[in-house]
């Protein structure tokens, strides 16, 4: 077979998981080749929450700031509302991603970013842009035909599907990122776990002006009790904001096994009117998209040299808002460590660490996806259609009366926007990981951990060898906030220490490791302390030491104080060996 052309690593696949993938390869100094079948980014708004944690990623690829130009900011988000009709009766606002009075301390506490609503066919092409400009060479209407792969690489067949023409490129390494119905996971065998098409939602995209009815409340999701569309799981009916607040998503369920509907432009218009409450309203329908709930993720997420992440992992529906978030994710776990193996730093044992840090995600957030959608027949459980008027009036006036049945049905429905907040306010499933592995070396002198509050709605920080690195306000000598996540990542590794850690700064000097820095949090121009935020949040001593991986993922602690530059030595030297599978040799 005739090899046309080669690179280090063939993405297949150009959605967020690829192209961050990409982007973050490339920032390294690995040639890539990032191949889609469809004809440019994508066409429909799909994913949309941008959470926190993704923003993270984002600020550390030098990509913040451009996507926050693409997005509606976090305080026009988060008033969801569960009503009759967008101009119709409330039945109860609730605030979510942290954007409510409530819990909006806990969000700005524990990260230097913001969450926002980027629909997926803005952040793509502000990531796709990021890849052109770091060399990634990227082809649109190109498909995978097959591939093979061997101990020192993987050779892929490739179809241009405007002409036609094959070509064959030879890759160090293939990653596949082409989605739910992924040929490289099905190639590979991964195994799964779950089912698809469990149920169906179809969407409608249209644009009207419906300021008046969101100012005073904004939002980007608002969802609708009507018993004509009480269909299917979530039995609501929803408007999704796309474009505050002239462009719209119209959605409601449909039934699986009765077929994919195909309503007329008179029947959808006449179903949005009745989401929105006004019965003349006009609108301009330009797209429709029936999609399918799925429940299934992956075990492992690799054989040999081809790796999967992004949907091709983890398949379910947006409820929650993880999908984007994951994808991103994974793709930050994953591109540091193939960099680190192409230029020599790691041996190839550090790619077994994939699989045992990101699957656990995958599998956490498609369970809880899945039951996020479960969870809404609990407000409709509050909602007693029964009476002598028409159902919508009947289940006002049931949850209205000022008798002791309608305190009951107002408790419910507290029990029931409780429940909600799992979805709407879970930071930490967002945050919470904790990640165990070979690239990650526990710290026996640590008890198991104690979870002070619900781990899935409150982030809990910590030191601990897995987690991400908290975040703390810093300042640099400009007289700036930064922020602990600023001073590490970008690629690198980074020992972070405090004022009296000079051993750890002599140390890292004598093995002169060209992928590490060192921080003196106190001594270093751009990492004071005058906050004493990080010096609440470190749990070591000042003389102590983290190592923390180019994913900002803390790898290895010395909780203790060490004073001697050649101890600090030994130390580090066979923890960034064990880290990186690296030969053990006389640092």
């Amino acid at each position: 077979m005739t090899i046309d052309s080669t690179t280090d690593v063939l993405v297949i696949g150009a959605g967020p998981f690829g192209v961050t993938t990409a982007i973050a390869l490339a920032q390294q100094g690995v040639r890539v080749r990032m191949v889609s079948k469809a004809p440019w980014v994508a066409n429909s708004p799909r994913a949309h929450i941008t959470s926190q944690r993704t923003m993270e990623v984002f600020r550390d690829l030098g990509l913040e700031e451009r996507a926050r130009k693409a997005a509606t900011p976090w305080d026009q988000m988060g008033d969801t509302l569960l009503a009759i009709s967008l101009a119709g009766p409330e039945i109860a606002r609730m605030p979510a991603w942290g954007s409510g009075f409530a819990r909006h301390g806990d969000y700005v506490r524990n990260s230097p970013c913001e969450y926002l609503d980027i629909p997926q066919d803005r952040i793509e092409p502000v990531l796709v842009d990021a890849a052109g400009k770091q060399g990634v060479v990227v082809s649109y209407q190109t498909e995978l035909v097959d591939f093979e792969q061997d101990d020192e690489g993987v050779t892929a067949r490739l179809r241009h599907r405007t002409s036609g023409v094959e070509e064959t490129v030879r890759s160090r390494y293939l990653v596949g990122a082409d989605g739910a119905r992924s040929q490289v996971a099905e190639t590979i065998g991964l195994p799964f776990v779950g089912h698809t098409n469990r149920a169906g939602t179809l969407y409608t995209q249209f644009r009207c002006d419906l300021s008046q009815y969101v100012e005073h409340r904004p939002s980007i999701l608002h969802w609708f009790f009507n018993p004509e569309m009480n269909i299917g799981e979530i039995g609501l009916g929803l408007l999704r904001c796309t474009k505050p607040w002239t462009e719209w998503i119209a959605g409601w369920g449909f039934l699986v096994e009765d077929g994919v509907p195909e309503p007329t432009d008179e029947e959808v218009v006449e179903r949005i009117r009745q989401l929105v409450g006004l019965p003349d309203l006009e609108v301009e329908i330009f797209n429709r998209s029936p999609w399918f709930v799925n429940q299934q993720y992956a075990t492992e997420y690799s054989s040999g040299r081809v790796f999967c992440g992004g949907d091709a992992t983890h398949r379910h529906p947006p409820s929650s808002g993880l999908g984007l978030n994951t994808c991103v994710q994974d793709a930050h776990n994953l591109a540091w460590k193939l960099a680190y193996v192409l230029k020599g730093d790691a041996g190839p044992g550090l790619l077994e660490s994939y699989t045992p840090e990101r699957a656990p995600v995958g599998r956490q957030i498609v369970l809880r996806a899945n039951q996020s959608r479960l969870d809404y027949k609990a407000l409709r459980d509050c909602l007693d259609t029964s009476g002598d008027a028409d159902p919508v009036t009947n289940a006002l006036a049931n949850l209205n009366a000022p008798t002791q049945e309608g305190v009951r049905r107002r408790e419910q429905l507290e029990a029931a926007l409780q429940l909600k907040e799992h979805e709407w306010n879970a930071e930490g499933v967002e945050k919470n990981h904790r990640y165990t592995s070979t690239a990650v070396i526990p710290d026996p002198s640590l008890p198991e951990e104690v979870w002070e509050r619900d781990p899935e709605l409150y982030h809990q920080p910590t030191t601990r060898p897995g987690a991400k690195l908290p975040h703390a306000w810093l300042v640099d000598h400009h007289g700036l906030r930064v922020s602990t996540l600023d001073v590490v990542g970008k690629g690198r590794f980074t020992l972070v220490t405090g004022q009296a850690g000079e051993a750890w700064r002599e140390a890292a000097d004598r093995l002169g490791l060209d992928f590490l820095d060192v921080v003196l949090v106190g001594t270093d121009p751009d990492a004071q302390d005058p906050y004493h935020d990080w010096h609440r949040r470190r749990e070591i001593h000042e003389a102590g030491a983290l190592l923390v991986r180019p994913d900002q993922v803390i790898a290895w602690r010395c909780p203790e104080a060490v004073w001697d530059a050649e101890q600090a030595r030994t130390l580090l030297a066979e923890a960034v060996d064990a880290v990186l599978d690296r030969p053990r040799t006389d640092h």
